[in-house]
């Protein structure tokens, strides 16, 4: 069931003005269904575009885990030279934006809350996104590329957490299913692997010349 981005239960506005405030000026605005994908365009001290939804915290989940907030928004930050001025939903660059608005709308589609440390696949099994990538499932987790007053919103009716939607290749999706978040999460942090979407970046989980 979808809800009226302009009913009062919605923070879509304060969302922008948190964004605005933190990141920079909101340039575009892809929709997708319900959920809105705010783009902060790349500049010259910022050289990456980040996209934020707008629209997941209108309906509140119910997170298995007390300490999980029951509203929160997901994030992806692009490098610059991934072309946004144009890009339309039949092009394969389109596909973050595409992935955001799933994984925004899912908890009222499917009922399951979504928190830190949850992993998504992309099918069963995973299949990657597009053709030039391995990358088939996401992690949420906190951002490292944002301060960590963006971190959380309080609009005076809700709190709302932001996370990032990290992509993830199949055998570090397993390594988490194996040995849980933080192993996995270390592991990415060790290899200097953070939320900035490359669709070519080492694989964590792989050895690379005998080592990893």
């Amino acid at each position: 069931m979808t809800r009226d981005p302009s009913s009062t239960s919605s923070s879509r506005p304060q969302i922008q003005a948190h964004v605005e405030r933190h990141l920079g000026p909101v340039t575009r605005a892809f929709r997708e269904g319900d959920i809105d994908i705010l783009c902060v365009d790349a500049a010259f001290d910022r050289p990456v575009h980040m996209l934020v939804t707008a629209g997941m915290s209108d309906a509140a989940m119910t997170p298995a885990r007390k300490d999980a907030p029951d509203r929160i928004e997901l994030m992806m930050t692009l490098p610059e030279q991934w072309k946004l001025d144009g890009l339309q939903s039949s092009d394969p660059r389109y596909w973050p934006i595409r992935l955001l608005a799933d994984l925004a709308m899912s908890p009222r589609q499917t009922g399951r809350a979504l928190a830190w440390g949850d992993t998504v696949p992309n099918g069963d099994p995973p299949a990657p996104y597009v053709s030039d990538t391995k990358l088939c499932a996401v992690i949420i987790a906190p951002s490292l590329l944002v301060q960590k007053e963006f971190y959380a919103l309080d609009t005076g009716r809700h709190h709302i957490e932001f996370y990032a939607a990290i992509p993830l290749y199949r055998e570090e999706l397993d390594a988490h299913a194996e040995h849980g978040m933080e192993f996995l999460l270390t592991r990415m942090l060790e290899h200097r692997v953070n939320d900035l979407v490359d669709v070519k970046r080492r694989n964590v989980m792989k050895k690379r010349f005998g080592l990893f």
